[in-house]
């Protein structure tokens, strides 16, 4: 962990992306402010410091020697505890994934089985911190990125499906697993944010019942589908009024609400403050470097 550290400081930029595809580093300088964001579709180990995340009604918390799993790109919220703080990331391909289970020795792994949650904590096996290490150590060697980084990304991807995660991190890889259903429907529900729809035309798209959709949503995201487009809608007005703090009603309007009182009041209960004041905190706050 402290070579994990060391390497994390020296190479941590302005932004979370690296010199190689999916790897991300980032460092943050400050405690307990909050933001919101997506999760991604991701591994988030922690080099130093803590974080706070919350989902629908669930609260995770990790910190140094722990990794986070987000196995669906969901609406989040969250904030850091100890700072400052230092953190890897990998980018998870469900392409990836599926042709690593393929490739795995018959009865190497258990079957992925009910609905996981898309988010999980746990902590970091040595042979996973390890591996991190020589990732994040390849950025001081660029002629090995091309050849070594693949095999390293692979070895970790093995780490996580065959780890105590791993029932979470196989689904994603697996076509006809429920979270695989439940990530087409996530991905048309955020397409489709603004429009009004029906649960049972949702289920339908993602191959389900309607009663097996909506338990195995809510079993995933903490949230009905409703919440979850209520969650994406007030997100993106909260980005579009960070560049048009005047413009409330148009804003609210745009992002699905026929309501500016109900866009309002909805708004402040996400976030604490109605839209104007929000979006004048956000004008007047400078943005802080985020950890995966």
């Amino acid at each position: 962990m402290d070579e994990l550290r060391a390497l994390l400081n020296r190479h941590a930029r302005s932004g979370s992306t690296t010199a190689i595809d999916g790897m991300l580093i980032g460092r943050a300088e400050r405690a307990y402010e909050e933001s919101t964001s997506m999760s991604g579709t991701v591994l988030a180990l922690i080099a130093q410091g803590a974080k706070t995340l919350a989902l629908g009604d669930r609260v995770y918390e990790y910190r140094a020697g722990q990794y986070l799993v987000a196995s669906i790109d969901l609406p989040v919220t969250g904030h850091y505890t100890e700072a400052p703080a230092l953190g890897f990331g990998l980018v998870l391909d469900p392409a990836e994934i599926a042709a690593l289970l393929l490739e795995a020795p018959a009865g190497s792994l258990p079957a992925a089985t009910g609905s996981p949650s898309a988010i999980a904590v746990s902590d970091a096996p040595a042979e996973l911190i390890d591996a991190a290490v020589r990732m994040v150590r390849l950025l001081e060697t660029p002629r090995d990125i091309p050849v070594v980084a693949p095999l390293i990304r692979r070895e970790i991807l093995w780490r996580l499906v065959s780890g105590e995660q791993g029932a979470a991190v196989r689904q994603l890889g697996l076509t006809d697993s429920s979270l695989s259903h439940v990530a087409q429907a996530v991905q048309w529900i955020r397409d489709n944010y603004r429009e009004s729809f029906r649960v049972d035309d949702v289920a339908r798209r993602a191959g389900m019942s309607a009663s097996a959709f909506y338990r195995n949503f809510q079993a995933v995201t903490a949230m009905s589908p409703i919440q979850f487009q209520k969650q994406i809608r007030l997100q993106q007005a909260r980005l579009l009024l960070a560049a048009r703090p005047t413009d409330i009603t148009g804003v609210g309007h745009r992002v699905g609400y026929d309501s500016p009182s109900q866009f309002s009041r909805e708004y402040r209960r996400q976030f604490g403050a109605p839209p104007s004041q929000d979006a004048a905190r956000l004008r007047d706050r400078s943005p802080a470097p985020a950890v995966p």
